[in-house]
């Protein structure tokens, strides 16, 4: 048994991934800003927390909570985060901050704050939530994908620094999955660049979103993504990137073997 924290447990990956832990028997705390999403976990055994990332004196007190009352904290899984879609040149730089300050500052403060109870018991297990997203990128999403790049090296560097006290470091890379997350992906792209010199790709990709992200979407459930975070969680050695869902595989290999401007061609080709 496990004593877990859990990001962004209000929807999709994190719930479910909350869920899952709580099935397996390990205590779970699930940490989001909307409350009331998370009372099914709260029904299923678990604790929850309100939390904004975005804020360090949260950060800090669901940390301190969870040791007081356990005594310990065995895995982190870093699954809050946010995107916004737009081109480069008009996403508000603000905006782009806010991306970084959520998808990887906020996981950064938390293992800086889960660390030293890890090493102190020369164990412990640090959950990251990437994407496909990690390794491609795709247009209109720059400083999403920057987010998940950053976070990747990040977690590549940390792996490494804390292998010697018995601490893994694994980053989660799911596809297309059937979440709340990326609902205003068309309202940000036509929003943001839709009246732009990018509107003819922003409408393009903004109505491919609302085919790929619809009723009939192939997206994958989030259980996929947290029956893996659930083995990796529970492995003796877990792997140091498990790819899941619908597209991942397939993307990632064309984005490993295809030059550049031919990976490019078939993106910009799929949304024109």
């Amino acid at each position: 048994m496990k004593v877990v924290l859990v990001t962004g447990a209000s929807s999709g990956i994190g719930k479910a991934t909350a869920l899952e832990l709580l099935r397996a028997g390990h205590i779970v705390y699930g940490a989001a800003r909307r409350v009331r999403n998370m009372d099914v976990i709260g029904d299923a055994g678990g604790h929850v927390h309100p939390m904004d990332a975005r804020d360090p004196a949260d950060l800090e007190r669901v940390v301190r909570t969870i040791v007081e009352e356990q005594g310990r904290i065995d895995v982190l899984v870093n699954n809050a985060g946010t995107v916004v879609h737009g081109a480069a040149e008009d996403v508000p730089l603000e905006l782009a901050r806010d991306q970084f300050e959520v998808n990887l500052f906020a996981p950064a403060r938390l293992i800086q704050l889960v660390l030293p109870h890890m090493r102190e018991r020369r164990s412990g297990t640090i959950v990251n939530v990437s994407s496909i997203g990690g390794e491609i990128a795709l247009p209109l999403g720059s400083w999403y994908y920057a987010t998940k790049h950053a976070l990747e090296a990040y977690s590549d560097s940390l792996r490494m620094e804390v292998e010697p006290f018995g601490i893994e470091v694994v980053v989660i890379q799911p596809g297309v999955i059937k979440t709340g997350f990326e609902d205003h992906t068309a309202q940000d792209l036509r929003e943001i660049s839709g009246a732009t010199a990018y509107g003819a790709m922003a409408e393009a990709m903004a109505r491919r979103s609302e085919t790929q992200l619809g009723a009939d979407s192939q997206a994958s459930d989030p259980g996929v993504v947290a029956a893996a975070i659930r083995e990796a969680v529970e492995a003796a050695k877990p792997e140091t990137r498990y790819v899941v869902g619908w597209m991942a595989d397939r993307l990632l290999e064309l984005n490993r073997t295809l030059p550049d401007r031919e990976f490019d061609k078939l993106v910009t080709g799929s949304i024109r």
